[in-house]
């Protein structure tokens, strides 16, 4: 039998990104979480935790994640069922990875009413749409957006729709970079913005207009700090068209090339025995996220 305390020690300490944390939100002490997932390692016979910082999980530790995650969703329909067992009345939290555009455009809008409605509580982490997968093979989070159709063992994915990206620079970059106008070789030259490491945007945008060489580019984390770049003057960057309509209309931002975007398929990754709640969490975003994202007639590979 699995002693569930100890798979709450081993998510505690994933969840949190160390033994410290993880001791404060199980309120033990930091040598009972480290106990604990010593005991869970003698049980299954190999290390679930890889001592860095932050820890991650081997590969049988995600295994293991991935099931108490989806037993944490099951339990929730038991309590439904039978009140009684949860005698704390605590809301639900659900663990899920996101990119930071839809956080900072659409997903606040999408989800409110249904997390009101269901006494919801979310741990988002931000990921990029690229990666955001990892977390979900790690055994980290319950669901995923990202850009990646293909899901993970156990889990399905639904297309809500796709995120148009322009790019775009200010009037007085156009002017020291791009005068007389925009050319592969310019490209190449004029400083970019991305938003880390995992941001390959500007790179396909890049090889869109067949530009195969490198090219300078700011590091920006943050997807308002990376909008303020842009109107300072720092660099040209690809940015949801949800995000700059104002300042495309006001002139603060301009296009370099009018009429070439770029789409990004955003793919609902979440558990197949996911429980009742991931079931109407899917449900309630197929019917509301054509509000606020395109519906493709056709997305590609």
């Amino acid at each position: 039998m699995i002693d569930y305390k100890l798979l709450a020690a081993l998510s505690a300490v994933i969840e949190q990104g160390g033994f410290e944390r993880a001791a404060q939100a199980l309120n033990l002490s930091q040598s009972a979480v480290s106990q604990r997932i010593k005991l869970l390692e003698a049980r299954v016979g190999q290390p679930v935790l890889v001592r860095s910082s932050p820890p991650t999980a081997t590969p049988v530790g995600m295994s293991l994640l991935n099931h108490v995650q989806q037993v944490r969703l099951l339990e929730r329909d038991l309590l439904g069922q039978v009140p009684t067992l949860n005698e704390a009345g605590l809301p639900d939290r659900l663990r899920i990875a996101l990119n930071a555009d839809s956080l900072a455009t659409w997903w606040a809008g999408a989800v409110g009413d249904f997390c009101r409605e269901q006494r919801l509580l979310l741990d988002l982490v931000v990921e990029d749409q690229e990666v955001a997968l990892k977390r979900m093979r790690a055994g980290e989070v319950a669901a995923c957006l990202c850009a990646s159709e293909r899901p993970v063992a156990g889990a399905r994915s639904v297309l809500l729709g796709v995120m148009r990206y322009r790019a775009v620079a200010s009037p007085a970059f156009m002017a020291s970079h791009f005068s007389p106008g925009v050319t592969i070789e310019r490209l190449e030259r004029a400083p970019a913005v991305v938003f880390g490491p995992d941001d390959s945007l500007q790179h396909r945008y890049m090889a869109s207009l067949q530009a195969a060489g490198s090219f300078q580019y700011h590091l920006c984390p943050s997807s308002e700090g990376f909008i303020r770049m842009a109107e300072a003057g720092m660099g040209w960057g690809l940015i949801p068209e949800l995000q700059i309509a104002e300042q495309l209309r006001a002139g603060v931002l301009v296009e370099l090339l009018p009429n070439r975007s770029l789409e990004v398929p955003l793919y609902w990754h979440h558990w197949r025995n996911g429980g009742e709640l991931l079931s109407t969490l899917t449900a309630h975003l197929r019917k509301v996220s054509h509000e606020w994202l395109e519906v493709p007639v056709f997305v590609g590979n």
